[in-house]
């Protein structure tokens, strides 16, 4: 079923509360998604992506119901992964030769994953446009990195409309579509959880690409990303969170992560969070066992956090594997800013604060001296320390 967008764009996609991965299981959906594709139509008809592979048949059949296949004159794909092009390959079984107009990485990535099909494909640049008729253009946007080197956002002009693909989206089933339809909490926080689990490590290309589009000059009515809610409402505040979220982004926060073997790393988590709370009252303190906790959700919070502090026991002259995955993770986000400090319980050869340290200096993190260690069950001596490692932290 078709949705009126603005005048003759509508929306085409697939709204999935079903949905509880993403990317594999590497990114956890818990309040449902959407795949948005749009369709315009003036003198030329327009298909501005398409669904991922599984709602393949039911997205062409809802496509037949409204037009003819037939008429579709122009396919853009912004983005060449599979959540977006996955009916791509049904779809020009139908019509093989629509020009289909992307990037010329997105013609690599398209033919790497659905054969070299011999479609029409017609290589864009920033800058580059098409004649729709009645007055109006597609205007192209090379968006690189944004996530995937293949990136681009498409602008109808007239209308006004930004079809940012990855950019300014959020995974967030939103059945009325829009953003001033959606809970303005959840959606701030969806749209934070997608950029700090997905889009910080390229927070460079974030902030050189919205200046791009500023010094473009175009009137933006419209945001329609490519997952949730569709910003019609004040659509620049999605932007202007995005120039802050680039920016090395921090609250007054301070996360905790561990995990632990018999509670006593446990232990110093629990009075870190005290400590701070005693030195730092105004100070968001969260702690979470990594282990238990959702890890893209934990990695909001980091995103959120001025510092971080990190616990493990050691164990086999190393970390728990549950800390050293989320630390790997962590490193992969290319965090700037923030500080962190290490602890951890042990029995024999102590190594796990030490190790933490290290990982965390190469996560990018500011490592402060001071850290909690302790052999056997922490005793007050122990976790009087957490004092000075909070000093430290968030002085």
């Amino acid at each position: 079923m078709k949705t009126i967008v603005k005048n003759n764009v509508s929306w085409v996609g697939y709204i999935d509360w079903e949905l509880e991965t993403f990317h594999g299981d590497e990114y956890s959906i818990l309040n449902g998604s959407s795949q948005n594709a749009y369709l315009i139509q003036e003198e030329k008809t327009v298909l501005v992506d398409t669904v991922w592979a599984p709602h393949r048949s039911e997205f062409i059949e809802n496509l037949k119901k409204e037009i003819n296949l037939q008429d579709i004159d122009i396919i853009v794909a912004n983005h060449g992964e599979a959540d977006h092009s996955g009916a791509l390959s049904e779809l020009m079984k139908e019509i093989p030769n629509v020009p289909i107009y992307c990037t010329a990485n997105a013609v690599k990535s398209l033919e790497g994953q659905y054969g070299k099909n011999g479609w029409n494909f017609n290589v864009v640049k920033t800058g580059d446009s098409v004649d729709v008729g009645n007055g109006k253009k597609l205007v192209f946007v090379e968006m690189m990195m944004l996530h995937w080197p293949d990136s681009m956002a498409t602008y109808l002009t007239e209308d006004n409309i930004l079809f940012s693909n990855d950019a300014f989206g959020q995974h967030l089933a939103v059945e009325e579509l829009f953003n001033d339809k959606a809970d303005p909490c959840l959606l701030e926080k969806e749209a934070m959880k997608y950029y700090a689990n997905i889009l910080n490590p390229f927070s460079p290309f974030v902030s050189k690409k919205i200046k791009e589009i500023v010094d473009l000059g175009l009137s933006i009515d419209i945001i329609a990303p490519c997952h949730g809610a569709i910003w019609r409402n004040k659509p620049m505040q999605i932007v202007e969170k995005y120039v802050q979220w680039a920016e090395e982004y921090q609250e007054d926060q301070l996360t905790i992560v561990y995990d632990t073997m018999w509670e006593g790393t446990a232990k110093i988590a629990h009075r870190i969070a005290a400590a701070a709370r005693e030195a730092c009252p105004d100070t968001v303190v969260k702690v979470f066992n990594c282990a238990k906790a959702d890890k893209n959700e934990i990695m909001t919070e980091v995103f959120k956090s001025r510092a971080i502090a990190v616990g493990s026991p050691t164990v086999g002259n190393d970390i728990l594997t549950s800390v050293a995955g989320w630390t790997h993770f962590l490193k992969s986000l290319k965090f700037k800013n923030k500080k962190a400090a290490a602890f951890g319980c042990y029995g024999w050869s102590g190594e796990s604060v030490k190790l933490l340290q290290g990982r965390l200096s190469e996560a990018g993190f500011e490592v402060v001296n001071a850290s909690v260690r302790a052999q056997w069950n922490p005793d007050e001596e122990d976790l009087a320390k957490t004092k000075t490692l909070v000093e430290e932290l968030l002085k």
